[in-house]
């Protein structure tokens, strides 16, 4: 595939290359759905003609995209907002209204300027979730995504110029990312409007799709349908990019027998920083362990809590977002310093350079004066055979601080032999200080989930709230295990 010096020069903005490949590649496919399918020209011309039909109007800089549009036209609205000069904010089409309302009601309502759109310039408003229980939106600028995109090909290979399937909705900044680079770099992109691990295991069988990028929930939910099948593997994947939330990698060697010839690769990062780091996935790295550093990033551990040398990360790279937009009297918002800035992760570099990621900051848990990152529990539980999915919490306790408790759920319930607290306990203690296994564990069999596929431990910690009221008020979500 030739770039070409007018893909060179149109590739600061995020939908600058569209007029490249429209007419290098016309014919070529550039998003297709279960329902329709746009080539590059076809693209071209419907965000041409909308972007045409936005300048001139009084509307303001940011306008919110139509969440009812199926997800392929929300792509195209999309593009054209910003092609427009404007900054598109995603919503998800699962928002109650109140809550969409609220989200749009805080959206600014500067008027657009005229000028025509720089790198420097707010192309989209995405959003995650917020301690206040409203989206927390975050703005983002051109070049904050095309030189993510840029150190994407730089360091994972021509293989991520392919075209990639990203079946995960546009509302969820990792899926986005991967839409638009498939459309950034030529490569095209396939979507799902709602996943399906049939749909996506058929996408990737059909050799139409060299790359994915996915989330582990849903490579987990692959890999058991082509076990369940028997599915033989599949040879056309050349690249799996894997992120959102941790990926038990006790599992890499059954992806690597149904992926034979994929590079499989995880990267670490966040809605506020873009790419941190990444690593080829290899299942005797320890679990805490997210990588190196992308060539464009620099890292630095301030010290934050008393375990040694571990300390909350701080980044600086062209990446970082903006700003935030709406409330920012949140807890969990990012932490600035100059052009630094921090997630609330916490973490150390170890003696070869690589990232190794301690936890959320917000769910670190002190148990008799000592810290307990729950991340590195739900690790330890997860490797259990018979455990898929973990979540670690600590509930009040006036000897202790805070008592560690631990919600798990089955990876196949109607198996005999699932192991008993005791057993549990002990799993743990083979690899852990004594004061980190948990002291009581409970069962989920309705495993909940944010809308971007990760645990939603707010939601389980509730339910833990939940089961000091008395029984009669709300029956209980969560069972003690023996």
């Amino acid at each position: 595939m030739t770039l070409g010096p007018n893909w060179d020069q149109a590739s600061g903005l995020v939908h600058g290359p569209l007029i490249h490949w429209a007419q290098s590649r016309g014919a070529a496919l550039a998003i297709q759905s279960a329902s329709q399918t746009l080539t590059f020209a076809e693209l071209h011309a419907v965000v041409t003609e909308r972007a045409a039909a936005l300048t001139g109007q009084q509307d303001p800089a940011t306008v919110l995209v139509d969440s009812s549009l199926p997800l392929l036209q929300r792509l195209v609205e999309f593009l054209g907002i910003i092609a427009s000069g404007r900054c598109a904010a995603v919503a998800d089409p699962d928002w109650p209204a109140a809550v969409l309302h609220s989200v749009q009601a805080a959206l600014p309502v500067k008027a657009c300027d005229t000028a025509p759109p720089t790198e420097l310039t707010p192309f989209y408003i995405g959003y995650t979730s917020g301690s206040t229980g409203l989206p927390k939106g975050f703005k983002r600028h051109h070049r904050s995504w095309t030189e993510s995109f840029r150190v994407c090909l730089q360091e994972f290979g021509p293989d991520a110029a392919t075209c990639i399937l990203a079946p995960g909705r546009d509302s969820h900044s990792l899926f986005l990312f991967g839409m638009l680079l498939g459309l950034w770099s030529g490569g095209g992109v396939i979507v799902q409007e709602r996943f399906s691990a049939a749909a996506a295991l058929e996408t990737l069988r059909s050799g139409l799709t060299p790359s994915l990028l996915t989330a582990p929930s849903q490579l987990i939910l692959m890999l058991e349908l082509a076990r369940h099948k028997s599915l033989a593997p599949i040879e056309s994947v050349r690249l799996i990019l894997i992120s959102g939330a941790r990926w038990m990698r006790q599992r890499t060697a059954e992806l690597r027998a149904l992926f034979p010839k994929a590079r499989i690769i995880e990267f670490y990062g966040a809605s506020e920083t873009s790419f941190i780091a990444w690593m080829d996935s290899d299942n005797s790295t320890p679990a805490a362990v997210v990588g190196r550093p992308f060539a464009n990033v620099e890292l630095q551990i301030r010290q934050a809590t008393e375990e040694a040398n571990v300390g909350l990360i701080y980044v600086r790279s062209p990446m970082l977002f903006m700003d935030y937009v709406g409330a920012t009297d949140d807890h969990t918002a990012a932490l600035r310093d100059g052009d630094w800035l921090s997630v609330r992760d916490l973490g150390t570099l170890d003696a070869q350079g690589r990232l190794c990621l301690a936890g959320r900051q917000n769910r670190m848990i002190v148990t008799q004066g000592k810290n307990l990152f729950a991340e590195e529990l739900e690790a330890v539980l997860e490797a259990h055979p018979a455990i898929a999915l973990a979540s670690v919490h600590g509930v009040e306790d006036a000897r202790r601080g805070a008592r560690v408790v631990a919600i798990i759920h089955w990876t196949d319930s109607s198996q005999a032999g699932l192991p008993d607290a005791l057993q549990l306990v002990a799993w743990c203690r083979q690899g852990l200080e004594a004061f980190k296994a948990p002291k009581k564990f409970y069962l989920c069999t309705s495993w909940p989930r944010t809308a971007g596929g990760k645990t939603d431990h707010a939601s389980l910690e509730r339910s833990l709230q939940a089961m000091t009221l008395p029984a009669a008020l709300e029956p209980p979500c969560l069972q003690p295990l023996p």
